[in-house]
C-alpha cells in the first residue's frame, strides 16, 4: 500500500505533471469552450493527454477538474454535471498510469468570483460548491485534493476546510503569485504574501504548500518562493511555474521557454526545499521529461 502523497514526498523528489488547458486546445477544445465537459465527451483526448505526462515521467496527475465546481459549470449551461465531470476525470487520470504507481490529484480551481463583501459571491454559496466537488473528488478515489491558482485566504480556506470534510487524505493549498512592477516581491491579485501563505496553510490543517501560475512565475522565481514557504512553515513544498513569461504572438498568447531552460531552474528549487515539482501555463510533457532528468541525475 502507497503512503500518502505528503509522506511520499519526504521520501523522495516526485514530479508532477504540467499544463492541461493548452493541450487540450492543441487536441481541439475551442476558446471559452468547457474542458471539464470533455472528461465524458471526449474521455479519449484527455486521457491521451495524460498518458503522455505519464510517459514523460509525472509521478503525479491533476484531474481535468480545474472549472468542475458548480458556479464555474453553469457559466456553461451544466451545472448539474459536477459530479459526472469531477469523477470522470478521476477515472481517466487512474487509468493514464496504467500499471505505473502514481497518485492522482483532485483539481479544485478557483470558483471565479469574489467573495462577499468584496463581491458578489456568499460564503454559504462557496461553501456548498467546495463541498461538492471536494465530496466528488473524494468518493471517486483521488490520493489527493488540490485547490490551487488561490489569491484570497478566505477562499483557500474555505476549500480546505471542504477537502477535510469530505475525508481527503492529502490536501495541497496552492497560490498564485504576481511580481512586483519593481521587481523585488511577489503577492497574490489580493495581496497574500508567500510567508503569510505559508502560515495558512499549514494553520488550517492542509498538508502540502504548493504555488503555481502567476505572472513572472518562472522555476527560479518557484525557488524563491519555495524558500520562504521553508522558513514559515514545516510542510512539504510543491512547485508548478510556468514555461517563462507569456509573449503575445498574432494575437495570442504564447510561452516559449524550452523544456531544457525551465529544468534548468530544478537544482535551485530542491535546494529550496521543494519536494514536489511540476510546471503549469505553457508546459508540455516535454517539460516534464526535462524536470525529471534533472530529478533522476540530482539523486547521483
Amino acid at each position: 500500500m502507497k503512503p500518502p502523497l505528503h509522506e511520499a514526498a519526504q521520501q523522495r523528489p516526485l514530479v508532477c505533471d504540467g499544463a492541461m488547458g493548452t493541450q487540450l486546445m492543441l487536441a481541439g477544445l475551442e476558446n471559452g469552450a468547457c474542458g471539464e465537459a470533455w472528461n465524458c465527451t471526449h474521455p479519449d483526448r484527455v486521457l491521451a493527454i495524460q498518458r503522455r505526462y505519464v510517459e514523460a515521467g509525472a509521478d503525479c496527475l491533476i484531474t481535468n477538474t480545474f472549472g468542475g465546481n458548480r458556479i464555474t459549470l453553469a457559466r456553461h449551461g451544466v451545472a448539474d454535471k459536477v459530479r459526472e465531470y469531477n469523477q470522470a476525470a478521476a477515472r481517466i487520470a487512474r487509468a493514464a498510469f496504467g500499471d505505473k504507481p502514481g497518485f492522482v490529484l483532485g483539481d479544485i480551481g478557483p470558483l471565479g468570483a469574489i467573495l462577499e463583501p468584496y463581491g458578489d459571491l456568499t460564503e454559504s454559496e462557496a461553501r456548498a460548491a467546495l463541498a461538492e466537488q471536494a465530496e466528488a473528488l473524494v468518493e471517486a478515489g483521488v490520493d489527493a485534493i488540490i485547490i490551487e491558482t488561490q489569491t484570497s485566504l478566505e477562499e483557500l480556506g474555505l476549500a480546505i476546510d471542504a477537502a477535510k470534510a469530505a475525508g481527503a487524505a492529502c490536501i495541497i493549498g496552492s497560490l498564485a503569485y504576481d511580481l512586483s512592477n519593481d521587481g523585488t516581491f511577489y503577492r497574490t491579485m489580493m495581496g497574500v504574501a508567500p510567508e503569510q501563505a505559508a502560515a495558512f496553510v499549514e494553520e488550517r490543517g492542509a498538508h502540502i504548500v504548493a504555488l503555481n501560475c502567476g505572472t513572472g512565475m518562472d522555476m527560479l522565481a518557484a525557488a524563491k518562493i519555495a524558500q520562504a514557504y521553508r522558513e514559515n512553515c514545516r510542510l512539504p513544498i510543491m512547485v508548478q511555474p510556468n514555461a517563462g513569461q507569456p509573449v503575445l504572438e498574432d494575437g495570442k498568447v504564447v510561452y516559449r521557454q524550452t523544456p531544457e531552460e525551465l529544468a534548468a531552474g530544478v537544482p535551485a528549487a530542491l535546494q529550496a526545499g521543494a519536494s514536489i515539482i511540476g510546471s503549469c501555463c505553457g508546459s508540455t510533457p516535454e517539460h516534464t521529461r526535462a524536470i525529471r532528468q534533472v530529478l533522476l541525475a540530482s539523486r547521483g
